[in-house]
């Protein structure tokens, strides 16, 4: 799983607007769902300015290596962004968390994949922004 967030959108959205806030999300997230074109993956909104990314049958550094295609796709889309403190243009933070099915975590995994990746997402964005952190479990 990969949470995703766009950084500074608050910023964002008090400098351009919320008409235009609101196409830069679906823009960033056009680039998301091309970037994750598998089957049985999905992308998904999950808040204000955050996605979610479930990937099924991906490794850890599977994941970390689409997480790395979707920061360039974004970067690609040169989405001025004048308030952002690490970059003239858009930019998303990632946190990446990776589990095992198993009987016992089955019902709940999902909840325990977002939990998970929420820590690491947390981090990306207290290091500076920009950036993708995992956590194995």
């Amino acid at each position: 799983m990969i949470l995703c967030d766009v950084d500074y959108f608050k910023a964002y959205n008090d400098t351009y607007g919320h008409l235009e806030g609101d196409d830069c999300l679906k823009k960033v997230a056009k680039a998301i769902d091309q970037v994750i074109q598998s089957p049985g993956n999905l992308l998904a909104r999950y808040g204000g300015e955050e996605f979610v990314v479930i990937l099924t049958q991906t490794f850890l550094v599977e994941a970390l290596q689409i997480a790395t295609r979707i920061q360039t796709a974004i970067r690609q889309l040169n989405i001025l962004h004048s308030r952002s403190k690490v970059s003239e243009f858009l930019t998303l933070s990632l946190g990446i968390s990776s589990l095992t099915p198993t009987e016992k975590n089955s019902p709940q995994l999902l909840i325990i994949l977002i939990k998970l990746a929420d820590d690491p997402l947390y981090q990306a964005k207290q290091q500076g922004r920009n950036r993708i952190i995992t956590k194995v479990n």
